[in-house]
């Protein structure tokens, strides 16, 4: 996580999901080896959406599609949305 904060702080990067869910987890991962990984709720955050501050500030409505996990036959990543009015 340290080398994450590193590369985030030397390109100055907007952490473009956090800036529109402030509070809470963003996992948008779960490993198989959970059997009921939605009660586990034992994820990770692996999949980001960055931009540089000058985009950063025409970005809104980020989600993640934590239920896309559940499908039938589900990959262990769940999509990651943001929209820019550019």
């Amino acid at each position: 996580m340290e080398h994450l904060a590193q590369a985030q702080e030397a390109g100055t990067w907007v952490d473009i999901t956090r800036q529109d869910i402030p509070q809470g987890l963003l996992y948008s991962w779960w490993s198989y080896r959970a059997s009921d990984w939605d009660t586990a709720d034992k994820g990770r955050r692996l999949d980001h959406i960055w931009a540089t501050p000058d985009i950063a500030v025409a970005a809104h409505s980020s989600r993640i599609l934590r239920e896309a996990r559940g499908w039938n036959q589900p990959s262990d990543h769940v999509p990651v949305f943001a929209s820019f009015d550019l």
